[in-house]
């Protein structure tokens, strides 16, 4: 016997039924909502991103104005010695110091970098000292103490020619008498690279002056170094300190060696 169709509907199937068309609704509300969400969200982060990249550019083009406020004070200061050994007519010595500014200018137009190795830079270095050599004759003595193991790391560009620079136009040139100029890179005790310039010459009301006024920003340049030290690494860890040490006068720089700064 044919068992007859039942058209009757059991209330769990009609009570699941309602639930889906209450839910369903419900559902792709919610489904619009996070979507919604999500894009903003997504329009948000990529909004960030534009502004990081725009303030990394604003970085970096502050950072390249800094270090060219650098290197015409140099130029100008060597084109002072060449000068002063024309009017003496010193030849020998002027022509050295021409081939020597030749050699700078050679390396100022190849380097671009807002970073360079410390052999590149002690190199570099080397330059203005020749010229000061010449000019101060034996009066000057140098020194330098360099751990060999350090001279590939990065430092930024023109920094110990500035230090140097600096124990000449605010010391030696200011006072008579023997001028000794140390320059020493070693590993410091917690594991950064640790550079001191040190010049014989005791000038503490200079320094209190120069650490304290607009002096500090138009002379010895360390304002322009730490904005420098800044830009290039801005979780810290770098440093620059100026003081009397040993009757003389010590600028000290530390700064990450394994660190991953941003690069020119």
């Amino acid at each position: 016997m044919r068992k007859e169709y039942d058209p009757k509907i059991s209330i769990e199937t009609l009570s699941f039924f309602i639930m889906i068309c209450v839910l369903a609704p419900l559902v792709g509300a919610f489904t619009i909502l996070f979507l919604l969400i999500f894009e903003k969200r997504f329009e948000a982060l990529e909004s960030q991103a534009n502004k990081l990249a725009l303030e990394k550019e604003l970085q970096q083009s502050k950072y390249d104005i800094l270090s060219q406020k650098i290197q015409p004070h140099f130029f100008f200061n060597t084109l002072n010695v060449i000068l002063g050994l024309a009017r003496l007519d010193r030849k020998t010595e002027l022509i050295r110091s021409i081939e020597t500014l030749a050699k700078f200018m050679k390396r100022n137009y190849k380097v671009d970098n807002s970073l360079a190795t410390v052999d590149e830079e002690l190199t570099y270095t080397s330059y203005y000292l020749d010229i000061q050599t010449l000019r101060m004759g034996e009066r000057l003595t140098i020194k330098k103490q360099i751990d060999q193991d350090l001279l590939q790391i990065l430092i930024p560009s023109y920094v110990i020619q500035t230090l140097t620079e600096n124990c000449f136009k605010h010391s030696f040139e200011k006072l008579e008498g023997p001028a000794i100029l140390e320059i020493s890179l070693h590993r410091s005790l917690d594991g950064k690279a640790e550079l001191c310039v040190w010049n014989s010459k005791h000038i503490k009301p200079e320094i209190e002056q120069l650490s304290s006024g607009e002096e500090l920003k138009k002379g010895i340049g360390l304002e322009n170094i730490r904005e420098r030290l800044a830009l290039l690494y801005p979780e810290g860890g770098a440093e620059l300190t100026l003081e009397d040490s040993r009757d003389g006068t010590a600028v000290t720089m530390k700064w990450p060696i394994h660190s991953n700064p941003k690069k020119g």
